[in-house]
């Protein structure tokens, strides 16, 4: 492998707008590709928005689901990626022939679809149907998998990514600013974006507090570090639906260090270099050669009944 540049991005998606988030995504894409990087990645449900989708019925669904890879959404994000030479992921509904909807992501470059994953946790609506397989494909000769949002927070998911041998995780969400049982969690007032032009201070204090940037920073870089893998975040800022998001989308290295991260108060993308070196160099990379799994496999590998609750989704 050789040293790669990367892209993450950040942008207000408009709900159920695919062509102007596609447009979106073409702007930022052309931005990463003049910046130098081989690949950018987008936010969960970046094509489709996303939490509207709470409100939406099954025909509804369907009706703004694509068919992968014939959908009109992969043959666009292709045009992306052969007009700028640029790899592009991105996020949307998708439907099968048998009628059954899942949250997808896709990495698509210049020839078209190099891989797709389904999210294997989802909740925002009742007739997704949860993914079943974890994914690796390459790109330039890095080993890369996808674990969208809520399957990060399964520690087992990226332990297993990584043992399956990605390098990188790309980790696109549409997270952080909602309301749960942890302490300072909650909601951000949609008005604070609607004066960040004025008032950016309070804003900030917001997204990077305890309801955005510091509750991510106490868990995400410890994937990174636990596992000796590059995990690339994305994720929407301003409004998805009625939800205000913060944003931050960053690359993180195998030592559990920020290497990039957007920081203005909009549609934004980042470009950062990142070098093989670091994924034998870090402690995960020898923590995972340490491991015993004689002490732990029927542990984890036990009966159990899957559970999943989202305290302001249930809400």
């Amino acid at each position: 492998m050789n040293n790669m540049k990367i892209a993450t991005a950040q942008f207000e998606n408009k709900s159920g707008d695919k062509n102007y988030n596609l447009s979106v995504i073409e702007k930022l894409a052309e931005k990463a590709a003049n910046e130098g990087a081989n690949v950018v990645a987008f936010h969960e449900c970046s094509v489709t928005g996303y939490t509207f989708a709470q409100h939406l019925s099954k025909e509804q669904m369907l009706e703004l689901a694509e068919f992968i890879p014939q959908g009109p959404s992969i043959t666009r994000l292709q045009e992306i990626a052969a007009r700028y030479n640029i790899v592009v992921l991105a996020g949307l509904f998708e439907k099968d022939e048998q009628q059954r909807l899942f949250k997808a992501y896709v990495c698509v470059d210049k020839n078209g679809l190099v891989a797709k994953y389904r999210k294997l946790h989802p909740f925002i609506n009742p007739h997704l149907n949860p993914g079943d397989a974890y994914c690796i494909f390459e790109i330039q000769g890095w080993k890369c998998g996808i674990l969208i949002c809520y399957d990060n927070n399964i520690i087992e998911n990226v332990r297993a990514t990584r043992l399956l041998g990605a390098d990188i995780i790309f980790t696109p969400h549409v997270t952080m600013c909602t309301p749960s049982t942890r302490p300072g969690a909650g909601f951000v007032d949609p008005v604070l974006w609607e004066r960040r032009e004025t008032d950016p201070t309070s804003l900030r204090l917001e997204f990077d507090g305890m309801k955005g940037r510091d509750w991510l920073m106490k868990w995400l870089p410890a994937r990174a570090y636990d596992n000796g893998v590059y995990i690339v975040f994305s994720n929407p800022i301003g409004m998805d639906d009625n939800q205000l998001k913060n944003g931050c989308a960053m690359v993180i290295d195998p030592f559990g260090d920020v290497i990039a991260e957007c920081r203005t108060l909009g549609n934004d993308v980042i470009t950062t270099t990142i070098t093989p070196e670091k994924l034998t160099q870090s402690g995960g990379s020898r923590y995972i050669r340490a491991r015993r799994p004689d002490l732990y496999r029927d542990i984890i590998g036990q009966e159990h009944a899957p559970e999943q609750k989202v305290v302001w989704l249930n809400k």
